[in-house]
């Protein structure tokens, strides 16, 4: 028998772990994910090539989730020139009807929470979200933006938090570009019953209180 040495066995071995490797992350078909990671906040950002949900079955996810109805136009004074909402039509959560944006919220304080269903800290903060929009009342508009395109794992993981709040689907991240937040989650973004952006916050809240905080600094609404 020919001798193997023993570099060229290290060699070997090498090549094998290479392989394997490759095997490992090569891409599997066209359902294949990216995920990007910022490392801020333990936040990351993960998009599908494709969803195909079928209506039905995202009707019967809406149905669970009994969300509460998205705000609406109230003949309040139009937004401000200045609003960065203008323009922004996005469907809502609970219904898949459009919300004008800027329209909707005009007229009243509003706190726009942007969010995924593959975030962490989210998923902590949603539920002091839902507190504080009980405790707040009529003072303030409290809306989620699930800000990616996977409406239905966004359904089925508000179910799963007992999470009722009002939101909207914005796959395309345009609120988030709109009003210059960065590309971090979540992202609570203050805004002005003119529909001006008061304050963005790029970072979870962790009571209630810290939210009431915030608002009432920045928008004067106490709660």
């Amino acid at each position: 028998m020919v001798g193997v040495s023993a570099s060229a066995r290290w060699s070997l071995a090498a090549l094998v772990v290479v392989v394997a490797l490759v095997v490992a992350i090569w891409p599997r078909g066209g359902d294949a994910e990216v995920a990007t990671y910022d490392g801020r906040f333990g936040s990351g950002r993960i998009t599908s090539n494709s969803e195909g949900t079928d209506p039905d079955a995202l009707a019967a996810l809406r149905s669970q989730a009994s969300l509460a109805p998205c705000p609406a136009p109230t003949g309040a004074p139009d937004p401000s020139s200045d609003s960065p909402l203008s323009g922004i039509t996005l469907d809502c959560m609970g219904d898949g009807s459009q919300v004008d944006l800027a329209a909707a919220l005009a007229g009243k304080p509003a706190l726009l929470n942007l969010w995924a269903y593959w975030c962490g800290p989210c998923a902590e903060e949603l539920p002091y979200l839902q507190r504080y929009s009980e405790r707040a009342g009529d003072a303030i508009t409290v809306l989620t933006v699930h800000s990616d395109p996977n409406e239905s794992s966004a359904l089925s993981r508000l179910t799963d938090y007992a999470v009722t709040l009002p939101g909207v689907q914005d796959g395309d991240g345009r609120v988030r570009a709109a009003v210059g937040a960065p590309a971090v989650l979540p992202v609570s973004v203050l805004i002005r019953s003119d529909g001006t952006v008061a304050k963005i916050l790029p970072q979870p809240f962790d009571s209630v209180d810290d939210i009431a905080a915030a608002v009432e600094q920045s928008l004067g609404v106490a709660a």
